[in-house]
């Protein structure tokens, strides 16, 4: 993962610390380490998360950029926080001065008390006909030279051009949830990397995802040279949270995300299960990702499993320290032998 070629085609991203975590220049060094940390064992870009507790992505990902060389920031766009042409703008604005690339994480719906309180009601399935629109409007300014027009349900613009313009070796790579039919048919829309959260590695023999689709996983790792330093480290990172876990289940009773259902549904279904697929960390409502606990090889092959499925972009969840990334790297590296050998 040194080179951010862990394969053709394969990219890696990690998570970016919110806001929530630290204030001031606390936080900013946070990120700074972060960045840098993933750019040294070989992340193609980092994810920066978006909701009404977090300070603006954009800002974030001026941080990554000023503090990295290549590291592409992986920005979550909501569309009822700008309108689709201050999107676009922000990603030409970028490519002006930095020639940084940057990649989209296109947000249909949020926390419902968030969109509560934006008077956003619009259903879940209509949230990602609107993120469709919002995001073509953005593909076309950033691709067109002529001035763009269209003529939509949720947004109309005419003759709208973008400047400054975009280079074609700059143009944003887009991401999507892809846990729900509606996300999945918004991805082809789109022609974005369709985003999942990934079930036990056993459940993807001799089936794979859409092949037609790019599409990529979510997941946190934990790996070390032996089994039980990897789950000793686990547990101490993760311990039992009886309050966390009444908080994922009052969650679970309001949200209407596909993914939330299907993750609480697979934390009850491997709760009983000895695998490195652990989602103890989830329902502590620590992260809104599966876990892969094990060896270093042991977390490779889950890998694997997942590759040969068809999945080619992989989301790391937020690393607490350089030692998880350097892991990850070995683990990946380890994945990509044993991919094409």
């Amino acid at each position: 993962m040194q080179n951010n070629k862990v394969i053709q085609g394969v990219e890696v991203f990690s998570t970016c610390p919110q806001s929530v975590e630290a204030h001031g220049e606390a936080y900013l060094q946070k990120v700074r380490d972060v960045a840098r940390w993933s750019e040294q064992y070989g992340c193609k870009g980092m994810l920066v998360y978006a909701d009404n507790r977090l300070v603006d992505p954009w800002l974030v990902a001026h941080v990554i950029i000023q503090n990295t060389d290549q590291l592409c920031p992986l920005v979550a766009i909501q569309p009822i926080y700008m309108h689709p042409y201050a999107a676009a703008t922000m990603v030409s604005s970028f490519g002006h001065m930095y020639g940084r690339r940057i990649y989209l994480n296109m947000i249909a719906g949020g926390f419902k008390n968030d969109l509560m309180a934006l008077n956003d009601t619009t259903p879940h399935d209509k949230r990602y006909d609107r993120l469709v629109e919002y995001t073509l409007i953005i593909k076309k300014l950033l691709d067109s030279p002529a001035p763009v027009t269209f003529d939509g349900e949720y947004y109309k613009v005419t003759n709208l051009k973008l400047s400054p313009a975009l280079s074609s070796t700059l143009m944003p790579g887009v991401f999507v949830s892809g846990s729900s039919e509606a996300g999945q048919a918004a991805a082809r829309a789109m022609g974005a990397t369709a985003v999942h959260y990934p079930r036990p590695s056993a459940e993807y023999s001799g089936m794979a995802e859409d092949r037609l689709m790019d599409s990529g996983i979510r997941v946190g790792i934990i790996a070390r040279d032996g089994e039980n330093d990897a789950w000793d480290v686990a547990h101490a990172r993760f311990p039992h949270d009886r309050k966390g876990q009444i908080a994922r289940q009052l969650a679970s009773k309001v949200s209407d995300s596909s993914w939330h259902k299907q993750l609480s549904e697979l934390a009850e279904e491997t709760k009983a299960k000895v695998s490195p697929y652990w989602m103890v960390p989830f329902e502590n409502y620590n992260t809104n990702c599966p876990y892969l606990v094990g060896n270093h090889a042991q977390v490779a092959d889950e890998i694997v499993c997942y590759m040969k499925a068809g999945h080619k972009k992989f989301i790391l969840d937020i690393p607490p320290c350089e030692e998880e990334l350097h892991h990850s790297a070995v683990v990946f590296e380890q994945a990509a032998k044993a991919f094409v050998s």
